[in-house]
């Protein structure tokens, strides 16, 4: 496999300064899979201009230890579209010269951190061979779970004063913030979501504050409404292909629901690669610019999210984790080997947690994968999923909410179905090619969706005959049945639902 490198993704890695965790787990999988690393002659070009002469020199010498493209792929009528469309100067120029030998597939991936290199690709329709680092690593961990030099364990909550402060992890903010180490210290007694790997590394770390309404921002313009929020203080994820960001992401929005904030925010230098990364994690999934925060160590970038919006049918990520009541319901069973793979926080009463210890990416993923064979296709964004975990009348339960945000029924090949199912899904690849094997006359289709919520109580069959969910024990779901919303209703009062993020 030959692997084409981004301008930026060189620079981070033979940069002579402190090393991206994340760049050095990448480069990693290229060594273990034997995949050649390959550099366009135009990224030469732009490395010549990079301001810092010592980073030139640094790459100019270790660049022997590339592929450099010998020759350049031809113009296609395509490709000239996506230069009028988006083409403005010279570097865009070079990022679609980049995404050119990707089309006329003369190198197999593409791996930039450049969103809107991304957004190009998804217009030529190769966005499945351009990768991020983090979903590049989402892959290769999903394919070769066997060559991963680690397992992520589940999320833990510590006291600051039991983490080590001098792990390497730190490192980062350190350099960003000057006071860092006094401000952990000065937090000992307080509580920090944490994740390590099976030999102890950490490799995430999320601190989240509640401010009242009286909270002093004079030191952020424009300044703040005076509303209860939700402070992001610390945040870092190392990309790991573990899907952490997500899981970290659910952990936020769970915490603004059950403290009841107006609004969640967050203050990012835009400077730094680790920033950069959640930045664009951040506003994928609902938070935009807001102003300034003036501090000793430079300005930071505020970035808030609106937790009284209207929620966005079409796309629902942006207004995640509100859903509208007034759209459509769809039970749909999902059977006991799957399902708390899937949804580890809907986890029974009977099942061990030590068994969802180590993480995988469907696991933490919120945004997750459902492959069906149901005769009924037609889901539209914005219509609510409720799981039922099959197991008869009394341990057949419903469990869990989604949101759908679209469904993939025309799938053109067993190689396409893989490829858009194996990172959020529960399934292995041979298991996937199995079925879509299983009956050639009715090929299964694809139900991307949001994981929303996880019922604190769970109706079993038998409940849901009795009020009137479902007809009988030979009418159970075997794909996905719409329901009323008064059905609807009875679930959520059946399983004492915080109905929070309903909006009607």
């Amino acid at each position: 496999m030959r692997v084409l490198l981004d301008t930026n993704i060189l620079i981070h890695r033979e940069a002579n300064r402190i090393l991206n965790q994340d760049i050095g787990n990448l480069f990693g999988w290229f060594d273990k899979l034997h995949y050649e690393k390959c550099v366009h002659p135009l990224s030469l070009t732009e490395i010549e201009r990079y301001q810092d002469e010592k980073i030139v020199d640094t790459i100019k010498t270790k660049i022997q230890n590339y592929s450099l493209l010998k020759t350049v792929a031809p113009e296609y009528p395509e490709i000239e579209e996506i230069r009028k469309k988006y083409d403005r100067n010279d570097n865009d120029k070079i990022d679609t010269e980049l995404l050119k030998e990707v089309f006329a597939k003369r190198v197999d991936y593409l791996v930039t951190e450049d969103r809107k290199i991304h957004q190009k690709a998804f217009d030529l329709g190769i966005n499945g061979r351009v990768f991020s680092i983090d979903s590049f690593l989402e892959k290769v961990t999903a394919e070769n779970p066997d060559l991963a030099e680690y397992k992520t364990l589940s999320v833990k909550k510590e006291y600051f004063g039991n983490i080590d402060i001098n792990d390497d992890f730190f490192d980062s903010f350190r350099r960003d913030y000057p006071e860092f180490d006094k401000w952990f210290n000065s937090k000992a007694d307080e509580i920090a979501y944490i994740c390590r790997s099976d030999k102890g590394q950490i490799v995430a770390f999320l601190y989240v504050k509640v401010e009242r309404e009286d909270e002093n921002y004079s030191d952020i313009s424009p300044t703040f409404d005076k509303k209860k929020r939700l402070k992001i203080g610390t945040f870092k994820v190392v990309s790991n292909g573990y899907k952490l960001g997500e899981r970290f992401l659910k952990i936020i929005f769970d915490n603004a629901l059950r403290n009841k904030v107006d609004e969640v925010y967050v203050t990012l230098f835009d400077y730094t690669e680790d920033q950069e990364r959640l930045m664009g994690l951040l506003t994928d999934w609902g938070f935009s610019y807001h102003g300034e925060k003036h501090t000793p160590a430079g300005n930071e970038q505020v970035f808030t999210k609106n937790f009284n919006p209207i929620p966005d049918a079409t796309h629902p990520k942006i207004t995640y984790p509100f859903i509208d009541k007034n759209r459509r319901y769809f039970i749909v069973p999902i059977y006991p080997e799957y399902h708390t793979e899937l949804f580890p926080d809907s986890i029974l009463n009977n099942e061990s947690p030590d068994d969802f210890i180590e993480n995988q990416p469907h696991r933490n993923a919120i945004q997750k994968v459902y492959i069906s064979r149901s005769y009924y296709k037609d889901l539209n964004p914005g219509d609510i999923i409720v799981f039922y975990r099959t197991g008869g009348r009394y341990k057949g339960v419903v469990t869990t909410i989604g949101i759908v945000e679209d469904a993939i029924t025309d799938i053109n090949s067993e190689e396409d179905f893989i490829s858009l199912c194996r990172k959020r899904s529960v399934f292995t690849d041979e298991e996937l090619s199995n079925y879509w094997n299983y009956n050639p006359r009715n090929r299964p289709f694809i139900v991307n969706f949001l994981y929303l919520y996880s019922f604190p109580k769970r109706p079993n069959l038998q409940s849901l005959i009795d009020m009137g969910v479902i007809r009988d024990t030979s009418s159970v779901p075997r794909g996905f049945e719409e329901i009323t919303q008064d059905q609807f209703d009875l679930i959520l009062g059946a399983s004492n639902t915080d109905e929070s993020f309903i909006i009607n």
